[in-house]
């Protein structure tokens, strides 16, 4: 266990220069003082690791340090093969590098790891392309080609140019400086920045890409994780956002969740009332997805706020129970 601590250590170090003592604390899921002692034990091993003193300290290698550190564990081996099986050649379009990626992780194992990961691997599912009820997973995409000058510009840190197509827009080019690639469950995403503007398109409306020779104007690291929240927070404050507050049927609740933009419980946890339903605070897209979403839940949900709303599914009642009531 601590071999391979120490290991990783080094490899985020080699990877991503000088880190303070609680990132690698956070990396590595230890305490600080874990931390500070393996630092110790690779500096008497002969790892030339040193400390920069003050606010912006941390822990950094020697520049040009260099080390063979290529042992796969068997788990570590066996999470690699698995995730590599999951629906990979619909992730950024690197089905074929990943694929032969896999087949060089099988190949530099130990002999004793080779057979013991690969059939425990055949045992494990991840992510099918199908759900229990046999309705096909859908992933977004764009085309092999588009895909591939979009990683080009990104990794490269080019300018790109792409043709998009917004919804209810016709498709036009737009120049963009790409700053990162993120996938979320079925889709993927271009987070980029326009004439000095905060921008995200999904890559199953770019049509078209063209790597540009300009370099893009960008920082030289970034923090995707961050940027990612930040963006999702603009876009849950859209003017067109509509907040639900409705009580749920316990058996249907991951239905609204899966639907909803965001969903929050109260504020030291979710609510439940007398009747054991949770009450919920629900953000969709428009007051047309609010509407969609909660008729479909029917009996099992019912709606708070707002009081509109509350309408519009009772005027749709009625009118659905008037055209039922006579024979057809």
């Amino acid at each position: 266990m601590r071999a391979d601590r120490l290991v990783s250590l080094v490899l985020l170090l080699r990877q991503r220069g000088q880190l303070t003592a609680d990132t690698l604390a956070r990396e590595l899921e230890v305490s600080t003082r874990t931390v500070l002692r393996d630092i110790e034990a690779l500096s008497a091993a002969g790892v030339p690791v040193y400390a920069e003193r003050g606010r912006h300290g941390g822990f950094a290698l020697l520049p040009g340090f260099q080390t063979e550190l290529t042992g796969l564990n068997h788990d570590e081996a066996l999470a690699l093969l698995v995730a590599g099986a999951a629906r990979g050649d619909q992730v950024l379009g690197l089905g074929s590098p990943l694929a032969s990626a896999m087949r060089k992780v099988v190949d530099a194992l130990p002999e004793g790891h080779r057979s013991t990961a690969s059939d425990a691997a055949q045992r494990l599912l991840v992510d099918p392309e199908t759900d229990l009820l046999s309705r096909p997973v859908v992933t977004e995409g764009t085309t092999e080609t588009a895909m591939a000058e979009i990683r080009r510009a990104v990794f490269s840190g080019h300018r790109l140019r792409i043709r998009y197509a917004a919804v209810d827009q016709a498709p036009k080019w737009r120049t963009v400086d790409p700053v990162g690639l993120v996938t979320v469950g079925d889709r993927s995403y271009l987070l980029a920045t326009r004439a000095g503007q905060d921008r995200t398109y999904r890559l199953s409306r770019v049509l078209a890409a063209e790597e540009l020779s300009e370099p893009a104007r960008r920082p030289d690291r970034v923090d995707l994780d961050r940027v990612w929240r930040e963006r999702c927070e603009q876009f849950l404050s859209g003017v067109d956002r509509v907040t639900v507050r409705a009580r749920v049927d316990p058996a249907r609740r991951e239905e609204l969740v899966s639907s909803a933009l965001a969903v929050r419980s109260g504020e030291t946890g979710e609510e439940t009332g007398a009747d054991g339903w949770p009450r919920l605070e629900a953000t969709f897209q428009d007051a047309r997805h609010a509407g969609w979403a909660l008729w479909q839940l029917g009996a099992a949900g019912e709606v708070l706020a707002p009081g509109w709303l509350r309408a519009v599914l009772r005027d749709r009642a009625l009118a659905m129970a008037a055209r039922y009531r006579a024979p057809s």
